[in-house]
């Protein structure tokens, strides 16, 4: 996988743009258990795996925001750029929804449309990209997010 580069005069032109899947993370009861401890998130449902066990889930899940902090991850080397980019800057979603609940050991990986880009002046440019997180074996996604960044080009 890798950043597909864009001259800066057709960045608006890649909205539609879908991109091929990033890689995957599995999200890991070690994982979990960190994510609680930095969060104060010490919800049974993701800490305690005997009691876990005896919910619909039948385990421990992952909390909902390790999964939408992991898109950092899950889409590192996935996107568009403007030549000459100096810095991309998280700007926020538009829309975040936590779908499905991800067992703990299951891996994740995100899909990635660019929705829209605007050009803000000769060198920025705010990208909207439509993201599904896909839970390996499971029809249904674990999130569905717009997430917005700011690119900077030189």
């Amino acid at each position: 996988m890798t950043m597909k580069v864009v001259p800066n005069s057709e960045m608006v032109n890649q909205k539609g743009l879908k991109l091929e899947p990033g890689p995957w993370i599995t999200l890991g009861q070690d994982r979990i258990n960190a994510f609680a401890d930095v969060t104060e998130d010490h919800q049974f449902i993701h800490i305690d795996e005997e009691k876990a066990a005896q919910t619909p889930f039948g385990g421990t899940i992952a909390h909902g925001f390790l999964t939408l902090s992991m898109l950092v991850k899950m889409c590192e080397g996935v996107g568009i750029m403007p030549e000459k980019v100096l810095m991309g800057i998280n700007y926020g979603f538009d829309k975040v929804r936590f779908l499905t609940p991800v067992r703990a050991g299951k891996r994740v990986r995100a899909h990635v449309e660019i929705v829209d880009v605007q050009p803000k002046d000769g060198n920025r440019f705010l990208i909207k990209q439509a993201i599904s997180v896909e839970i390996e074996g499971e029809d249904n996604p674990a999130l569905v997010a717009e997430w917005l960044s700011m690119v900077v080009a030189g």
